[in-house]
């Protein structure tokens, strides 16, 4: 297996981003750039690097605004979601990528949607494993609320989405480092329940990188800035694009998974993993990675 090495990436904006690498070391040829989810790093990553550098690519996996001691602002606005894409692609330009290959996962595969529709000129290929572009995720879930500007209201309907969210709505709505000081009393005890499945030291490794200051406060800053809205207001992809799901994800259901496939106007390729849960590029890396080879290797 390859090498994986830790890095820092120093952008245009100041920020200082602690990075995983593996692969060649040459800038031929366009990188592959990995974004992990809440509440993970780019640990979680740690299967594909040396699958990826194996391949002969140069794959780059980097601990996101607010998981990055240097790239970690006191400020919920300034994680709003047009900041997370414009971090990637200073990251891109960091390591010298005019364009690149993008695979994310959780709330890591939103920004990914989200810098391949808006800034597809960089993106050569899409990958991104459980979540749902954003425009179909908000369908669903407003099919069970309310309308408003965020689809934070109150009702039922046919999808189950707004029920499955629920804990985005608890963190939106309790008040600043109240729900963090809770998930993180008694050594993580509450966060832990939510690695339901990985391995104890993965979890171990969230729970300590969640503790440092400020960063469980900055992670949950992501859902408090967020706007549904605007991320539904992200075009949908023209990049080739490989979307795989889980059909036993907790969070994310079929209905936004299935509807995913009328916001991708570029070659696209749906894989549902059967008895899979959310945590696809852990617990089922193998078959992640027997799709996603092929799909760069198509598109070099």
């Amino acid at each position: 297996m390859a090498n994986v090495r830790a890095m820092e990436i120093v952008t245009a904006s100041g920020w200082i981003f602690r990075a995983r690498e593996s692969g060649r070391d040459s800038a031929d040829g366009p990188p592959v750039i990995l974004l992990h989810g809440f509440p993970q790093t780019s640990r979680c990553w740690a299967a594909t690097l040396p699958v990826l550098a194996g391949a002969g690519d140069r794959a780059v996996a980097f601990d996101q605004r607010g998981y990055s001691p240097g790239a970690r602002p006191d400020d919920v606005a300034a994680y709003k979601p047009d900041l997370l894409v414009t971090d990637v692609l200073e990251v891109a330009d960091a390591l010298g990528a005019d364009t690149f290959h993008l695979v994310g996962h959780d709330f890591g595969g939103m920004v990914a949607w989200m810098v391949a529709g808006h800034h597809p000129d960089r993106v050569r290929t899409l990958t991104v494993a459980s979540t749902p572009h954003p425009a179909a995720f908000r369908r669903a879930y407003q099919a069970a609320t309310s309308p408003g500007d965020d689809g934070t209201g109150t009702g039922t309907g046919g999808d189950d989405q707004h029920e499955r969210s629920g804990y985005m709505r608890a963190f939106r709505e309790s008040p600043r480092g109240d729900i963090e000081a809770s998930l993180l009393a008694d050594d993580g005890a509450a966060l832990r329940l939510a690695f339901a499945g990985l391995p104890a030291p993965a979890a171990d490794d969230y729970v300590a990188a969640l503790a440092e200051p400020g960063a469980l406060v900055a992670a949950i800053d992501w859902y408090r800035s967020m706007s549904g809205r605007a991320s539904a207001a992200t075009p949908p992809s023209p990049v080739p694009t490989l979307y795989v799901w889980g059909d036993q994800d907790p969070a994310l259901g079929r209905s936004a998974a299935e509807a995913t496939a009328d916001l991708v106007t570029g070659p696209y390729h749906f894989e549902v993993l059967e008895g899979t849960g959310h945590w696809i590029p852990e617990l089922a890396a193998d078959e992640l990675h027997a799709l996603l080879l092929p799909h760069l290797a198509a598109h070099p």
